[in-house]
Parts: structure tokens; sequence; C-alpha cells
């Protein structure tokens, strides 16, 4: 006599760890989301993949003509512009698409079973794709201005995997409460806007450092990513072992608590998107 399969509820295990492993053996799926995203990006788009790497160029084009002038003291300025948009874009669309994906996957969940975190995930990741492509403009303009590129930019993808694993841990949190509290969806972009002015994406490091005794900067997640990243493509230096350290603990711990608390409610998402 076969013995029957016996579910006990009381041995699961973390829904964080349950998740974790459902990631890996659906990781099939989360790549082809990953490639769903960017073909249905610029599947009616004249310009096609060459839109990610114009549209950054162009805004940067727009503000370096009208803020220029502005901000002379810094050298190369369309440079460090670029450098900051491009960084500031693959967080600003990730976490905001992060919401919108938990509803387009909200009639899967009713369905089927299947990672929750596969749309969030797969939302980022489809953004960290166009980053990497949005880099090329960045190089040529950093040529075009005279800024050198040295050997600092192998170090890059480190900096970049930490803005992968703050922008995840975002993403989870904001897509968690937009599930439980619409609100957050009108929310969410007043905040970043916000944001956006208290990091030194448009405004130069050295003037947001005169406010608040430079805990505006101190006190800003993202800043010290940011930080990261613009030190080894635009300055060329080598960050120090203590802004690695607090750039790995801030995404690490922002990844963990996005993590856990979207897996904690999971179950109850198909009842609410």
């Amino acid at each position: 006599m076969d013995s029957a399969t016996i579910y006990d509820s009381a041995k699961r295990k973390h829904p964080a760890i349950e998740e974790l492993f459902g990631i890996f053996k659906y990781r099939d799926l989360v790549f082809q989301l990953v490639r769903r995203d960017i073909v249905a990006r610029y599947k009616r788009s004249v310009l096609g993949v060459a839109w990610t790497m114009l549209n950054p160029l162009g805004i940067m084009i727009v503000m370096a003509v009208v803020f220029s002038n502005v901000f002379d003291r810094v050298e190369s300025y369309p440079a460090y512009l670029l450098t900051g948009l491009i960084t500031w874009n693959m967080f600003n669309q990730s976490t905001s698409q992060a919401m919108n994906s938990m509803v387009w996957g909200s009639k899967l969940l009713q369905q089927i079973f299947l990672p929750r975190t596969s749309f969030v995930l797969s939302t980022i990741l489809a953004n960290l794709v166009n980053y990497f492509l949005s880099l090329v403009p960045l190089l040529v303009i950093m040529l075009f201005t005279g800024v050198p590129i040295r050997l600092t930019i192998l170090l890059l993808p480190f900096a970049v995997i930490l803005l992968l694993f703050f922008s995840l841990g975002v993403g989870f949190t904001v897509a968690t409460l937009a599930a439980f509290f619409p609100d957050i969806a009108e929310i969410y972009p007043v905040i970043l806007r916000a944001w956006l002015y208290m990091t030194p994406i448009i405004v130069p490091t050295e003037i947001l450092r005169n406010i608040l005794d430079g805990w505006l900067l101190r006190l800003n997640p993202l800043f010290h990513i940011l930080n990261l990243i613009r030190q080894v493509i635009y300055y060329g230096t080598l960050p120090s072992a203590l802004e690695w350290g607090i750039a790995i603990l801030i995404s690490l711990i922002t990844l963990l608590i996005g993590w856990t608390f979207f897996c904690s409610k999971a179950d109850s998402f198909a009842y609410y998107v």
C-alpha cells in the first residue's frame, strides 16, 4: 500500500527560506519574466533598445545646459550628472515598477503556485539590464568631456550589485505596502521626488554636505552606494574599506528587511492585489 504524503503546516520552513528555495526551483520562470519585461518595453518602440541609451542622454543634455553655469565648480559636469542619472533611474524605475508587477501577477497568483518574489525580482533584474546598456552613452560622454577611463572601472560590477540589492530591498518593501495600502502608489512618487533632490544626482556633493552639517548625506542610504559608483567610474579612485563596508551593510540589511517583510505577507497577496 502506497503511503500518502501528509502536509504538516507546523513543520513548514520560514516563508523567507521557502521563497528562496522557490526562486531557485523556478529560476527558468524568472528568466522568462525578465525576458518578457525587456521585450514588452521595446516591442512597439521604433528606436528599440537604443532608447535606453538615448533617454538618459537626452535628459543629461537638457540638465547640463540648464545647470552647467550654476554648478560650474564640478569638472566635466555632464559626465558627473549622467553617472548620477543612470544610477537614479535604475533605483527609481525598478522600485516603482515593483509595485505594478504585483498587480500584473495577481491573476496568476490566484490560479497557480509560483514564487511571489519572482515578479518583483524579474522587474528589477530587467532594469539592471537597462542600467548596463545606459553605461554606453556614459562612457561616450566621459571620452567626449575628457574624463579618463581608469582601471577602477573594473570594480563597477561590485558597486552595481550593491545597488541591485538595495533596489530589491526597497522594491519588496514598497510592493508589500502597496498591496495592503493602495495609497502608497500615490505617495511613493512624492517620496522619490524629494529623495532625488536630497541625493547628489543633479546638485554637487559638496553643496549637500553643507546642509545639516553633512547629516543629510550620511543618513541617505542611496548616497553611499552612488558614492561608490561615482568613485570607480567618474573620479577613478579606490573607495576606502569604510565606504565599502557602509554600502555593503546598507544594501544587505535593506535586502534582508524587504525580503523578510515581503515573504511574511506573501500568502495574503492574492486577496488584496
